[in-house]
């Protein structure tokens, strides 16, 4: 029932962008690694709605933009605003194409039958990571939006040096993964990427004192092969349905 709600509401959102079956056309879409629930959620109607292609690639913010200014092909991109907005002035996105889409917070997670460590505040999360034997977390230098802010939150909270030899730098991928196989005690990632991962635990978000949201941004590359196609997948993420599949990936909308 779902899937038939949902293939409704992407044909009435393709109607509302102004796009038709016409002609079915190939969307090469780059995203964020925190927007792989919603793709996977979203592609496969959209694509049966309209007869449309997409090609998907999934990496760190840091890796994707840094093919993008390396001149690699692609009609839209799923990073963070700021991502956005560097490649509207470079000339790389479309100017005003960009639209927010969804937001996600950062979240523990431990191997199931593992205990529940206590994070229920912030000097709580603080004993959980000394106390752990090691902790995972996206390698700030891979890009990825959860590794940069949880290395900048362990500086804030004075315990970076304590944690940081005992930390497992993840290059890529679901940290929960790397949980679930034994490599760390206890991860932490955008809850989006902990909650779809079998095996693992979600204890839960970290505290909103320390919470930090990454907002999800689509924009039109500049040399799209068919604007309107992409205008349509975009309106796709943004129906009711969608939200409420968003909803139950751990994520929230963002923007108008």
């Amino acid at each position: 029932m779902m899937r038939t709600i949902l293939i409704a509401a992407v044909t009435i959102a393709m109607l509302s962008a102004g796009a038709t079956t016409a002609s079915a056309a190939e969307i090469k879409v780059l995203h964020g690694g925190a927007f792989t629930q919603m793709m996977t959620a979203v592609v496969p109607d959209f694509e049966k709605a309209t007869d449309h292609k997409i090609v998907t690639q999934r990496d760190t913010v840091g890796a994707l933009m840094k093919l993008i200014e390396g001149g690699v092909a692609f009609d839209m991109a799923v990073l963070t605003p700021e991502a956005i907005d560097k490649l509207i002035k470079e000339g790389r996105v479309a100017a005003g194409s960009r639209a927010d889409l969804a937001k996600v917070g950062v979240g523990v997670v431990v191997k199931s039958g593992a205990p529940r460590p206590d994070i229920s505040s912030v000097d709580a999360f603080k004993k959980t990571l000394l106390a752990a034997k090691s902790v995972a977390y996206i390698d700030p230098q891979a890009g990825g939006s959860s590794g940069i802010y949880v290395a900048r939150l362990l500086d804030k909270l004075g315990i970076a040096s304590e944690v940081k030899p005992k930390a497992v730098l993840i290059h890529g991928g679901a940290v929960a993964e790397h949980v679930v196989n034994g490599e760390a005690e206890i991860g932490i990632h955008q809850i989006s990427e902990i909650l779809p991962v079998r095996g693992g635990t979600f204890v839960g978000p970290l505290p909103e004192e320390i919470q930090n949201y990454t907002v999800y941004s689509a924009g039109i590359s500049a040399n799209a092969r068919d604007p309107g196609a992409v205008r349509a997948l975009i309106s796709s993420f943004r129906t009711p349905t969608a939200i409420a599949v968003m909803k139950e990936k751990g994520m929230s909308p963002a923007g108008p």
